[in-house]
């Protein structure tokens, strides 16, 4: 009889969301937070958002240059652990076999067993390297190119999440309301984010976004607090 053919289903798009949320829910927190500071301090709409701007230029440039930093970091490391593997295959082949032997060993294989592996794994340098740095050492080779991609993914989405809560401050020349607006767009748009982030990172959903506006939530309400005891 013929049969429907098994097709898994992966989520593959891990770093890109990673990125996304590191980017968005500072984006959203960090500003949200200052404005919420400022205007427990001052009355005036224009102050609170060139200081916003100035906040989530100067952030999403930070956060955008860490992230790029942190993709050449892992490709310069990888690199460097590859060239430590290399010269430990030549000079000292038996010792790095004895090692595969002992991660076989984790998944229940036996020295006989694992000696035709191994053996195998001897005669093509490029793959025995390959599987020391996966199985050894744990490194995924990074794409070389994830560094600018991930820089920008992580500033666009500081910068678009910092709109958000500053968005009410231009619609609106009193400061009061302007808050209340952006109180409450800001926990909307952080429950929305959250329950999207719980979606994709497995987590939760709800339990995602309650968490992402507790958080949220607390750094604006602390930095309104300690503005007005500081006016």
């Amino acid at each position: 009889m013929p049969t429907t053919p098994h097709i898994e289903k992966h989520f593959t798009s891990g770093a890109v969301v990673r990125d996304v949320v590191i980017g968005m829910s500072d984006g959203l927190t960090v500003p949200f937070a200052l404005a919420a500071g400022l205007s427990g301090a001052v009355m005036s709409s224009g102050i609170i958002i060139t200081a916003g701007l100035a906040e989530i230029a100067a952030g999403g440039i930070a956060m955008g240059l860490g992230g790029y930093l942190a993709g050449r970091s892992d490709v310069e490391h990888y690199a460097s652990e590859y060239a430590r593997e290399v010269r430990e295959i030549e000079r000292i082949p038996e010792h790095e076999k004895q090692e595969v032997y002992e991660i076989l060993e984790e998944f229940g294989l036996k020295n006989e067993e694992s000696k035709p592996i191994v053996e195998s794994l001897a005669l093509r340098h490029d793959d025995w390297v390959n599987f020391m740095m996966k199985f050894e050492l744990g490194l995924e080779k990074p794409n070389p190119r994830r560094a600018l991609t991930s820089g920008i993914t992580i500033g666009g989405a500081y910068v678009v999440g910092g709109l958000i809560p500053l968005a009410p401050y231009f619609l609106s020349p009193s400061v009061p309301t302007a808050l209340l607006w952006s109180t409450a767009v800001t926990i909307v748009a952080l429950f929305v984010f959250g329950y999207v982030k719980g979606r994709f990172t497995g987590v939760l959903p709800v339990k995602s976004a309650l968490q992402t506006c507790l958080i949220g939530s607390v750094a604006a309400g602390v930095a309104f607090l300690v503005a007005k005891w500081i006016s």
